[in-house]
């Protein structure tokens, strides 16, 4: 499997090429901004851009859907009707020989997903590398800890994060990792990890995270 993690302007947006080795196909994940580069980064590795996929629907991660769709003629994928191809939890497609699994993940916005590709999990803004996607209310922020907790973390420790922003202190993580390190995920419960979420900044200034 080909993976390519390209810088997609906004703020410290990631996107993303997976590329079948054998059938040349690929999917990008969510399209921020610069069509013609994402496109240009495909044809540079011989790649033919079969899904562009979005993880949520946030304008900086779907801003370059319209026009690479229309420079593709790619299918649209993502959790809602507003794509070509609708996902729901477990979906699964097939990119040449590499299944793409789709993970709903609730909790940053009501249609954020994960895009699992062998051990690579593409996290959106659910997961960063040392942080977690904001959330509006109490009753979001739980449904983000489910999600983390139960979905995202009952995956193998050595599944590779790939977050939707370079946010953390490297570009990618494994839920490893996440586990022993990501503040968030080390509180006891749902209570402490919302207070955290209420006192982030203090907490960054504490202990000196970016």
């Amino acid at each position: 499997m080909i993976m390519l993690q390209i810088k997609s302007g906004g703020d410290r947006n990631f996107s993303y090429i997976i590329g079948d080795e054998s059938s040349r196909l690929c999917a990008v994940i969510d399209p921020g901004y610069h069509p013609q580069k994402l496109h240009g980064e495909a044809r540079n590795n011989n790649l033919n851009v079969k899904f562009i996929i979005c993880t949520h629907n946030h304008f900086d991660h779907t801003a370059a859907l319209g026009e690479l769709k229309r420079i593709t003629n790619a299918t649209t994928v993502g959790y809602g009707s507003q794509y070509d191809i609708s996902v729901v939890d477990n979906t699964n497609l097939d990119l040449g020989h590499t299944q793409l699994t789709f993970i709903h993940t609730p909790g940053h916005t009501p249609d954020s997903i994960c895009i699992l590709a062998g051990n690579k999990l593409f996290t959106g803004d659910t997961l960063f590398v040392g942080k977690v996607g904001g959330t509006a209310g109490n009753q979001d922020a739980r449904q983000e800890y489910e999600s983390i907790h139960n979905k995202i973390l009952a995956l193998p420790e050595n599944t590779e994060i790939y977050p939707g922003h370079d946010y953390g202190t490297a570009p990618f993580s494994t839920v490893s990792a996440e586990k022993r390190t990501n503040p968030f995920i080390l509180q006891e419960n749902f209570e402490k990890f919302l207070n955290l979420k209420k006192n982030w900044l203090a907490y960054k200034k504490e202990h000196g995270i970016k």
